[in-house]
C-alpha cells in the first residue's frame, strides 16, 4: 500500500507550555492549531475545559515513558504508580508498542513534546522492530517479548512458567495500525516504518475454506499461529496462507463477530488488498434469532441484508429503548478501539455512525441509571482486587457468561423469547468498576458527558496519580487498580488526539488510498441500530 503525501506537521495551542510545566514536564513550544472544544460547554453541571484534558493527556504521556527501557525504546506492559524503572513488568507486545507509537504522535500534537523528540522516540523503537526475532515469512511479531531487551519470551518473567510463542492477528493489527500512522505524521521516520509495514502478510491470517470449522462464506481471520512446538491441549491445523515459508499452526479459533476490537486486522488486509472486501461481511453481528441460538444473551431482531454477495443477518439487542449491534461482551474497548483509526461514524453512518454513539449512551445509562454507580465506563481493565478483568455491559455482549459491570458479577438475564425464560431481567447490581479509558473512548462521542464523568472519577475517588488516571475503579467499595497499562494509556491518548488535536490518528491512518478502498466496503452497510 503507498501513499504520496505525508500528513503535516500539526500541533496545538493549548496553552501546553503552562500545562506542561504544572505537571512537570519540560516546557515546550506552543503551535498555532486550535483545539477542537465541543460547542456546547456545560455536562452534568461541569463545563469541559480543553486544558484540563491537555493535562490528563501530559500526565499519562508520563506514564507512558516511564514504561518505555531507554535503550530499546520498547514499552512495558504495565508499571505501578511509583512510575520506577525497576518496577516495569519485563514483558511488552505488538499491541503495547503501537501504543507507545501512535501516543507519541499525539504527545506531539498536543505540544506535550517537540517534533524532534518525536522524530527521536520514533526511530529508536522502529529500529528494534527492525532487529527483533519475528515470523520473517509474514514479517510479524510474537506476542510477548522482554522489553529491555528484545528478546522473544520463551518464560514468564512473573512465575517462570513456559511461554510459547504465538502470533497473534489482533495484536499484530494494532502495531501494524500504529506504523501506518507514524510512516505518514512523521516524516524524518517514513521510510523505516514503511520497510517494517510494508513486509506485514496480513493475508497470513485469512481462513477462507468454509470446511474448516466455523469459516462462514467470506471467510474469516485467525486468532493467530505458532511457528514452532504448541502448548498442550492446542487445537489447530498446520497450512500456510501465503505460501511463503514452512508451515505453520493455526487455531482453529477465528475472529468472527464485527463489533470487536479484531477488525482491526480486517481493515488492514481490505485497505492493503490482501483480504477481499467480502470478509468485513462475513463476520455476525448477531447470531440468529432462532431457539437454536438461544444461548446467546438476548433474541436479537433485525433482517437479512446481501452486501457483495454475502447474506449478513442485520440483528441488534434491544436495551433501554435502543436497537443496538452487541460486541461479545459489551465493551466500550471492542466496540470504539478501531474508531480512534477509522472514522467509522463518518465512513459509515447507517452502521457506525449509529452503533457508537447508542452504545456510549447505553454504557452511560447503565452505570447512572439502571446500576445506580454514579459512574460509567466499563471495558477490560486491571482489576482492583487482583490483577486483570474484563469488564463490559452484560446486556449489550453476545456473550450468555457476561463481561459483567461490577465486582460480583451480576448477570443479566432477559430470556430469548419463547426458547428460554429470563432468570435475571432486572439485576441488583452491587460494586460496579469502571477504567478511565473508557470514558475517554467515549469523549469522541460524548464529549461533555464522558468530561463530566471524568472529572467525578478525580473528584470522588484516590484515582489519579502522577501518570494520569488509575486504571479502574470499584465504584461503591472506592477500590482503586492503582497501576497504568500501557495499553490503556495508549487509547487514552489516542481518543484525546481526536478530539483534541483535528483528528491526528485518523487523518494520519486514513489517507486517500485507505479511504478509496475501505470506505466503500463499510459505507453501504446498514446495521439494524436505533433508538
Amino acid at each position: 500500500m503507498t501513499e504520496p503525501t505525508p500528513l503535516s506537521r500539526r500541533t496545538v495551542l493549548t496553552g501546553a507550555t503552562a500545562v506542561g510545566l504544572a505537571a512537570g514536564l519540560p516546557a515546550v513550544a506552543a503551535h498555532a492549531v486550535p483545539v477542537r472544544v465541543p460547542a456546547t460547554p456545560r455536562a452534568g453541571g461541569t463545563s469541559f475545559d480543553a486544558g484540563r484534558v491537555v493535562g490528563w493527556a501530559a500526565d499519562t504521556w508520563r506514564s507512558l515513558v516511564a514504561m518505555t527501557d531507554p535503550e530499546t525504546g520498547l514499552p512495558a506492559d504495565n508499571i505501578p504508580a511509583s512510575l520506577a524503572a525497576a518496577d516495569r513488568s519485563g514483558y511488552t507486545s505488538p499491541t503495547n508498542i503501537g501504543g507507545y507509537l501512535w501516543s507519541a504522535v499525539v504527545a506531539r500534537e498536543l505540544g506535550i513534546i517537540d517534533a524532534a523528540e518525536l522524530a527521536r522516540r520514533c526511530r529508536q523503537t522502529l529500529r528494534t522492530l527492525l532487529t527483533i526475532q519475528h515470523h520473517a515469512p509474514s514479517g510479524l511479531y510474537y506476542n510477548w517479548y522482554d522489553e529491555a531487551t528484545g528478546e522473544v519470551l520463551t518464560t514468564w518473567p512473573t512465575d517462570g512458567s513456559r511461554v510459547y510463542p504465538f502470533v497473534s492477528s489482533v495484536d499484530n493489527g494494532w502495531l501494524g495500525a500504529a506504523l501506518w500512522v507514524v510512516r505518514n505524521a512523521v516524516p524524518p521516520v517514513r521510510e523505516l516504518a514503511d520497510r517494517l509495514f510494508t513486509r506485514m502478510r496480513w493475508d497470513m491470517f485469512y481462513d477462507a475454506d468454509t470446511a474448516h470449522p466455523g469459516v462462514r462464506p467470506g471467510g474469516l481471520i485467525h486468532g493467530g499461529f505458532y511457528d514452532g512446538e504448541t502448548p498442550p491441549g492446542f487445537s489447530g491445523y498446520a497450512g500456510n496462507h501465503i505460501g511463503v515459508g514452512p508451515d505453520v499452526w493455526y487455531t482453529n479459533h477465528h475472529y468472527d463477530t464485527t463489533v470487536s476490537e479484531t477488525r482491526i486486522t480486517s481493515y488492514l488486509g481490505i485497505a492493503t488488498g490482501q483480504i477481499p472486501a467480502r470478509q468485513y461481511f462475513a463476520m455476525w453481528r448477531t447470531f440468529p434469532a432462532d431457539c437454536d441460538w438461544s444461548w446467546q444473551e438476548s433474541q436479537p431482531v433485525g433482517r437479512t441484508r446481501t452486501y457483495l454477495g454475502v447474506e449478513v443477518y442485520e440483528g441488534a439487542y434491544r436495551y433501554r429503548g435502543m436497537r443496538i449491534v452487541p460486541g461479545w461482551g459489551g465493551s466500550m474497548f471492542e466496540e470504539l478501539m478501531p474508531d480512534v483509526f477509522v472514522p467509522e461514524a463518518r465512513w459509515a453512518p447507517r452502521s457506525w455512525g449509529l452503533n457508537h454513539p447508542l452504545h456510549v449512551r447505553a454504557q452511560r445509562e447503565h452505570g447512572l441509571v439502571e446500576a445506580k454507580y454514579g459512574v460509567w465506563g466499563f471495558s477490560p481493565s486491571s482489576d482492583p482486587f487482583a490483577n486483570y478483568r474484563e469488564y463490559g455491559v452484560d446486556a449489550l455482549g453476545l456473550n450468555p457468561d457476561g463481561y459483567f459491570s461490577d465486582v460480583e458479577k451480576t448477570n443479566y438475564d432477559p430470556g430469548f423469547g419463547t426458547c428460554r425464560e429470563a432468570t435475571n431481567p432486572h439485576p441488583d447490581f452491587q460494586d460496579g468498576v469502571v477504567t478511565p479509558h473508557a470514558s475517554f473512548l467515549a469523549m469522541m462521542h460524548e464529549p461533555r458527558q464522558a468530561y463530566a464523568n471524568l472529572a467525578t472519577l478525580q473528584r470522588e475517588y484516590d484515582s489519579y496519580g502522577d501518570g494520569g488516571f488509575y486504571d479502574a475503579i470499584a465504584s461503591r467499595s472506592g477500590t482503586v487498580a492503582r497501576r497504568y497499562l500501557s495499553l490503556d494509556q495508549a487509547m487514552v491518548m489516542g481518543a484525546v488526539g481526536n478530539v483534541l488535536g483535528r483528528d491526528v490518528v485518523r487523518r494520519a491512518f486514513a489517507t486517500r488510498t485507505v479511504e478509496r478502498r475501505l470506505r466503500p466496503v463499510i459505507a453501504q452497510e446498514r446495521f439494524g441500530a436505533g433508538a
